[in-house]
C-alpha cells in the first residue's frame, strides 16, 4: 500500500517511510492571541540562537578538520527553516571530501552532527553541503521532478525513478506537487524506495 506524499507530508529525517502525518488542529482564538504570539516569538527566537549555535559548533568542528587534512576551504553558517546550514566551498581538494554518490558528505554530515549533539546534548539534524554537490543535486532533482510529472501529465503513464534517499525522495515530491494534473507516491523498502509520478 502507498501514501500519496506532498510535500508537508515528507522529511528526510522524521518520516523514513514516508508516511502521512497529520498537523495538530490550530485554534483561531489562540492565533489572535498576543500574549500567545509574543510566546511564540520568543521560541522563534530561541530556536535560531539554538541553530546558530550549532552552525558555530560545526563549524568549529570541520574546521579543526580540514586543518587535520591540510584542506583549504571557506566555512558558511546559515540557518534554513528548522535546520542550521554548514556549506564548506573554495578548496580544490574538497571533492575528496564528497565521494561517491556522496557517501563521504553523508559520513561526514553524521559525524558532525555526533559533534553537536555531544556539545549541547541535543540531536542535530544540520545539512553539510561540501564544494555545493547538494545544493546542485537538489536542482538537478528538481528538475527531474518537474520533467517527469509534465511528462506523465501529458502521456498519462505513470513513471517509476531510480531509488533515492527519503531527502532526495522529498525533493522529487515538491517538484512534481508544483505540476497540476500529477501526484507521486513512494513504493518499496529502503534502501530500494523509489519515487513514482501518476496522473490524476
Amino acid at each position: 500500500m502507498t501514501e500519496q506524499a506532498t510535500p508537508a507530508q515528507v522529511d528526510d529525517e522524521t518520516i523514513v517511510d514516508d508516511a502521512v502525518v497529520e498537523s495538530p488542529a490550530v485554534d483561531d482564538a489562540a492565533v489572535d492571541s498576543p500574549a500567545q504570539n509574543d510566546a511564540v516569538d520568543s521560541d522563534d527566537d530561541d530556536d535560531e540562537d539554538r541553530l546558530v549555535e550549532e552552525g558555530e559548533i560545526a563549524g568549529d568542528y570541520l574546521e579543526q578538520l580540514l586543518d587535520v587534512l591540510d584542506f583549504d576551504g571557506d566555512i558558511d553558517l546559515d540557518v534554513d527553516g528548522d535546520r542550521a546550514i554548514v556549506s564548506i566551498d573554495g578548496g580544490e581538494d574538497l571533492d575528496q571530501l564528497v565521494g561517491r554518490k556522496g557517501e563521504i558528505l553523508d559520513a561526514l554530515q553524521e559525524l558532525t552532527r555526533l559533534a553537536v549533539q555531544q556539545a549541547t546534548g541535543d540531536r542535530s539534524r544540520l545539512m553539510l553541503d561540501i564544494a555545493r554537490w547538494r545544493a546542485t543535486r537538489r536542482e538537478r532533482l528538481a528538475a527531474l521532478g518537474t520533467e517527469v510529472a509534465e511528462r506523465v501529465r501529458d502521456s498519462g503513464e505513470r513513471e517509476s525513478l531510480d531509488p533515492m534517499t527519503p531527502f532526495e525522495r522529498k525533493i522529487v515530491h515538491d517538484a512534481v506537487a508544483a505540476v497540476d494534473g500529477v501526484y507521486s507516491e513512494s513504493e518499496g523498502a529502503e534502501p530500494k524506495r523509489r519515487v513514482v509520478v501518476l496522473k490524476g
